[in-house]
């Protein structure tokens, strides 16, 4: 059994605590207000819950805002990129390709 105590993480920018598993892998990630993610894509599947904070994803659908409790789900390959507006903390779920 693998555990990682999220609580403890310090708040840098962005900084990270992960846990990895076979096929997936969880991140808190902690991001101060004012960053900005460039468009990116990963070829695979991940999750994204924000705990706390603020700001935008644009991606293909359009602009989604972020705040506590926004869950968004990007396909493998699908762009997005970010700005937050507020020091954020936000929960990803990388999922590794699956077979069909």
């Amino acid at each position: 059994m693998d555990q990682v105590d999220f609580a403890q993480w310090p708040a840098l920018s962005p900084a990270a605590a992960a846990m990895q598993g076979a096929g997936a892998s969880l991140r808190q990630v902690h991001i101060k207000a004012g960053h900005v993610a460039a468009r990116h894509s990963h070829p695979h599947e991940q999750f994204l819950l924000v705990i706390s904070g603020a700001g935008a994803i644009a991606c293909e659908a359009g602009t989604i805002p972020l705040h506590p409790g926004t869950a968004i789900r990007f396909s493998p390959g699908a762009w997005h990129s970010a700005e937050f507006t507020a020091d954020t903390v936000l929960t990803e779920f990388n999922l590794a390709d699956r077979p069909a």
